[in-house]
């Protein structure tokens, strides 16, 4: 018997689906390449790369029309406003902190959704890349972490197109002509060297950098270009990792 799509249950998604897709639809036209890739049940970590504060509203849409309700680890300081708050709860998005002992509570409640066999959509790169020509840089080791930690596949994917909706950094939308938006799912990344293991930092470094060459990679098949050999690394350009930059 053919699993029911997640979309097709009712929830709170049902909602923010009827609010958001009609007017994103007005501004962008969605071009899937593998959509087959996309897992249909069970938990799972997708992986996307970042460039615009925009990127949650375009892949959470190309995630619902891709058939799974997105979750996501959020900044937790988007959670202080009273309406965006209570969208983001009753979606069940998980507020992250930057820093301190409650960012590894966000881990936690990470493995809570997925263990209900729910999609987490983590970006490994923390925040919008620093790469000046918008490729994936260095990644973080939490969507690395709840992959081995839960024994759940974690799939990597890339988009391009969002930056002429809003650009890096932007604050405003340019919804008019109408932008074409790729989104291309990769396979799940084979984790085998590294489960049942000690997870190390060590071994999160070295699959964390797997998981940023497959976005690198899938991204480039998106731009018809070769990405860098090596990841943009902020502290080895004097740049902060989180915040705005001028460039």
């Amino acid at each position: 018997m053919k699993a029911r799509s997640e979309t097709r249950s009712p929830s709170f998604f049902w909602v923010l689906a009827g609010l958001i897709l009609p007017v994103l639809s007005l501004m962008v036209k969605f071009r899937f390449h593998h959509r087959e890739r996309m897992p249909q049940t069970g938990a799972f970590v997708l992986a996307p790369n970042h460039y615009s504060e925009i990127d949650p509203v375009v892949m959470g849409a190309a995630s619902w029309h891709l058939g799974r309700a997105p979750r996501f680890m959020a900044k937790a300081s988007l959670f202080k406003n009273p309406v965006l708050g209570w969208f983001l709860r009753t979606s069940g998005q998980i507020p992250v902190e930057r820093a301190g002992s409650k960012s590894h509570a966000a881990l936690r409640a990470a493995e809570e959704l997925v263990e209900k066999g729910r999609m987490v959509v983590v970006y490994p790169e923390g925040s919008l890349t620093r790469d000046p020509d918008l490729w994936p840089m260095r990644g973080k080791t939490g969507a690395v972490r709840i992959a081995l930690e839960r024994d759940i596949p974690i799939v990597p994917a890339a988009h391009w197109g969002t930056q002429e909706l809003m650009g890096r950094y932007g604050k405003k939308l340019k919804p008019f002509p109408r932008k074409t938006v790729d989104v291309i799912i990769g396979e799940p990344l084979d984790l085998s060297a590294y489960r049942g293991k000690p997870i190390t930092q060590s071994l999160l470094l070295e699959a964390t950098n797997e998981l940023m060459d497959a976005i690198a990679a899938l991204l480039g098949e998106l731009r018809g270009e070769t990405p860098p050999a090596e990841r943009w690394d902020p502290a080895k350009h004097g740049q902060k990792e989180t915040g705005r930059l001028d460039g």
